[in-house]
């Protein structure tokens, strides 16, 4: 198969394997995913579901939490590591959309990479599934079977984002980077999977015997 028609392949399984993937962060709005999506870094989503519910009774809003000393946001986000980077970079970025956005979580990829605590990742997915920008946003999981799939060469995240965009079409970005997402945990996971067990793995190189190592994140 070209890399052409592995994407193509990919591309057509996954929306069969999961037509309509959930977002797995629970939210209810921009900000509540802004902040589910910080507290993620580093920690699963199952972990930070069970954690925001009771940053919620501090406050759903910027303004309610930016006037929460961060000590009560630390103690209450500590499960999900980085305890004090993770609750300073939550009360401040809550207090600049008060002062400087009105209380809202703006729809402006460079504003809300510019915010403490957001990378371009947390930024894409925000502009994704809040605001339905396409965007593609590369975890470890997609990263990996970027690889696997060799759709990427894996020289760092950056580069498997550009390789994604250049072979997907646009309108499949917000949808597709969640399946890969999903296929990866269930089917093709770092320890499950090593290039050679899978159903897509096998489908789209059902010559290769060897283990892949592939390149970290």
């Amino acid at each position: 198969m070209t890399k052409a028609e592995r994407a193509e392949f990919v591309l057509r399984r996954l929306a069969e394997l999961y037509p309509d993937p959930p977002v797995p962060l629970d939210h209810s709005d921009p900000y509540t995913l802004l902040v589910a999506v910080l507290l993620s870094a580093q920690c699963t989503d199952v972990r930070v579901n069970l954690i925001t519910p009771k940053l919620w009774k501090l406050g759903r809003t910027p303004q309610e939490i930016a006037v929460v000393p961060v000590p009560e946001i630390e103690k209450i986000v500590k499960p999900c590591g980085l305890g004090p980077q993770k609750a300073k970079a939550i009360q401040k970025l809550s207090e600049i959309l008060v002062e400087k956005y009105a209380g809202q979580v703006p729809a402006d990829l460079a504003a809300l990479e510019e915010l403490p605590g957001v990378g371009h990742k947390t930024a894409q997915v925000v502009m994704a599934q809040s605001f339905g920008v396409p965007s593609f946003p590369v975890d470890t999981h997609i990263h990996r079977l970027a690889q696997r799939w060799k759709l990427s060469d894996g020289k760092n995240v950056t580069q498997t984002e550009r390789d994604l965009k250049r072979l997907f079409p646009e309108s499949a970005w917000n949808k597709l980077h969640l399946q890969i997402i999903f296929y990866g945990r269930e089917f093709c996971s770092a320890r499950g999977c090593d290039g050679t067990v899978c159903e897509i793995c096998t489908t789209l190189f059902p010559e290769r015997k060897r283990a892949l190592k592939t390149k970290k994140a």
